[in-house]
């Protein structure tokens, strides 16, 4: 774009302390991003005098010349190689805790300065707003027709080009006096995530909480709702508000008054998420994927930019062995991925292992909320391969042939969602667990129909989310350097967790 308009230029600057790095990436961010918004109320006006305008987002930059000499324990926190190592990044009212410590650990590990400054990447006009840029600007649209310009005339859009996933796949090619990645994500694919969620769910990003649930029944998130309102009315410590879609937000004020503001959507929105909140986002988020590895897939690539310590997959399966009953358990060691919605960017031969961690949380849930342990746990949960497909209608294949392959891979339960949840927290270096209920045994007769349907959910969901809640309130008290552990970090990695 010519003659291109822009806010004063901000210095690079090299800091010392975390907390004023921090304070200087949301300086930048909250200048460029008023600029832009000042510029497109102005297009919305007409005005025929209007620049193209560009701002751009901050970075952060740290240089090495020598490797880290870090605990060998580590799994992030540090650059793996001497060189200079940058990230754009965005949003500080989401990220703001998180950059705090990430810079901090950067500054402790190397004994380096970090430098914070503005890059080269433009800020999108639509990202510009935190919201739908429709919906913020449309009162000051008074007259379409005094728009004579096109928009990308103006305005930087999102360039989805830019926005590809190579950094997390591993197959980032860059030039060896090109500074390395210091992040995941940049800032233009998290802001596209950003917006994505609050379409999807219905809620702001700001509310999502960093131990997460994805289910595939609303059932869960009836009960989910439930136990929300009542922790928020007990006043139960740590629970500071519960969020619904539309950010209806249920609080508990001085004096035990509960209040509840903001207004439901009309119409519910396409996988609602729920937000039981924690101090600095240490809470539990529940979002119904619905049916299909698509929308597990479509969720996971979003959820992931705003680096959750854990999730994971609540929901029902066919199980696969006589052995087994209706409402037995589940605990996934191990996925047979023919979902196939993830094999270009994580191929099926990379293993998708179980995580010591979250395995242990979740048996001993189990064994909580049963009351059985050792041997006898048995009864009611098996751990094994779950198989997850992408046809819904499995059952009508060719039988011999979909009996030998379940055989082969020792699969014990079958579903749609779980090994794209995890197989996307691997890839996404999230921690994942899975534990499914069984709801029918399409093998052995008993397929799922209407009416056992309702009595095995009245019968079983509030006690499978219970388990799902005490193993996330397990991993809740874990130290962070164990959850996010090396297992999920590649040779090359970059320093962010």
């Amino acid at each position: 774009m010519p003659d291109v308009a822009t806010p004063p230029a901000i210095p690079t600057e090299s800091f010392t302390d975390a907390e004023a790095a921090a304070n200087r990436i949301r300086e930048i961010y909250e200048r460029n991003t008023a600029f832009l918004r000042e510029c497109f109320k102005a297009y919305l006006s007409g005005d025929t005098q209007l620049q193209a305008s560009r701002a751009t987002y901050p970075f952060v930059r740290v240089a090495t010349t020598s490797h880290a000499l870090v605990d060998s324990r580590y799994a992030y926190g540090f650059v793996s190689r001497p060189g200079i190592h940058e990230t754009t990044v965005t949003r500080p009212d989401v990220f703001g805790n998180y950059l705090h410590e990430q810079i901090a650990l950067l500054m402790e590990n190397h004994e380096v300065e970090v430098q914070i400054g503005e890059s080269d990447e433009p800020i999108p006009v639509h990202f510009a707003f935190k919201r739908d840029i429709n919906l913020e600007t449309g009162p000051l649209q008074q007259d379409p027709d005094a728009i004579t310009q096109p928009l990308r005339d103006l305005f930087d859009v999102p360039n989805l080009a830019g926005m590809d996933d190579s950094i997390i796949n591993g197959t980032l090619e860059t030039d060896d006096n090109a500074p390395q990645p210091l992040a995941l994500f940049r800032a233009g694919r998290i802001d596209y995530s950003l917006h994505r969620l609050l379409h999807y769910t219905g809620t702001s990003p700001t509310w999502f909480q960093n131990f997460v649930i994805f289910t595939n029944y609303q059932f869960y998130l009836d009960s989910f709702v439930r136990i929300g309102r009542e922790r928020v009315e007990r006043g139960d410590p740590g629970c500071l508000a519960f969020v619904e879609p539309g950010n209806v937000v249920t609080q508990r004020k001085e004096g035990g008054r509960v209040e509840t503001t903001g207004q439901p959507p009309e119409r519910m929105p396409q996988m609602p998420a729920y937000h039981l909140v924690g101090t600095n986002n240490s809470g539990i988020t529940i979002i119904n994927i619905g049916a299909g590895p698509s929308n597990a897939r479509t969720m996971t690539d979003h959820v992931a930019v705003l680096r959750p310590h854990a999730w994971l997959m609540l929901g029902h399966c066919a199980g696969l062995r006589n052995t087994q009953k209706l409402g037995d358990y589940v605990l996934a060691h191990g996925y047979v991925r023919e979902d196939h919605v993830l094999d270009e960017d994580l191929p099926t031969w990379v293993p998708v292992p179980a995580l010591a961690e979250v395995q242990v949380a979740l048996e001993k849930a189990v064994a909580e909320v049963t009351g059985l342990s050792d041997y006898d746990l048995k009864k009611v949960m098996r751990t094994g391969t779950v198989a997850s497909v992408d046809n819904r209608n499995w059952e009508l294949s060719e039988h011999k042939a979909v009996m030998r392959r379940l055989s082969q891979s020792r699969a014990i339960a079958l579903d749609m969602e779980s090994a794209a949840i995890a197989a996307n927290g691997f890839r996404c270096r999230v921690p994942y667990g899975t534990l499914l209920c069984v709801s029918d045994k399409p093998l052995h007769g008993e397929i799922k129909l209407a009416g056992m349907a309702g009595e095995f959910y009245r019968q079983r969901v509030d006690q499978h989310l219970e388990i799902g809640l005490k193993a996330l309130e397990s991993l809740q008290s874990q130290e962070r350097e164990r959850l996010h552990s090396r297992k999920l970090r590649s040779i090359t990695e970059v320093a962010f967790q």
